[in-house]
């Protein structure tokens, strides 16, 4: 199984957002967060960040199939921590390794440390892959209803 980044083109920005939306729909219905669920995002969002020259948006594919995508905040800059915000895998393609593979990718291409992200404290599975990916909670936290709480993490 081969299984690779391939940088996002601008023409693809749709492709992308509806891969977001389908992706993080499921966390929608279940935390309501409207103001802050990628599944709110609007396609310009997207074609924005598309834009910004620090922002690498990728693809992963497995074979020839696009399985979910990442996106890497990296303003090459020393002592600027990269940001992933967001990755996502679709979901008939889930637990099957490829987020966590997606990440090491990231980070062969982007460099192994001074790396953050947040996600959603209540989603144990979420939680339970960045800490074995070396990630570790800052203690930050955000309450964002009464069903979700964002945590912070960080990999040195």
């Amino acid at each position: 199984m081969d299984i690779q980044l391939v940088r996002v083109d601008i023409n693809e920005a749709n492709d992308l957002w509806e891969m977001q939306v389908a992706s993080f729909l499921d966390l929608y219905e279940k935390y309501q967060d409207t103001d802050t669920s990628p599944a709110t995002e609007s396609v310009d969002k997207i074609l924005m960040r598309l834009n910004q020259p620090f922002t690498y948006y990728y693809f992963i594919k497995v074979d020839d199939a696009k399985v979910g995508a990442i996106r890497v905040v990296d303003k090459c800059e020393e002592g600027k921590a990269k940001r992933i915000s967001p990755i996502f895998i679709m979901p008939e393609y889930r637990n099957k390794g490829f987020a966590q593979r997606a990440i090491q990718l990231a980070e062969e291409i982007h460099g192994f440390s001074n790396w953050e992200l947040d996600t959603i404290l209540q989603e144990k599975g979420n939680c339970y892959l960045y800490e074995k990916m070396g990630y570790y909670q800052t203690g930050k936290t955000e309450k964002i209803n009464e069903n979700l709480t964002l945590v912070f993490y960080k990999k040195d």
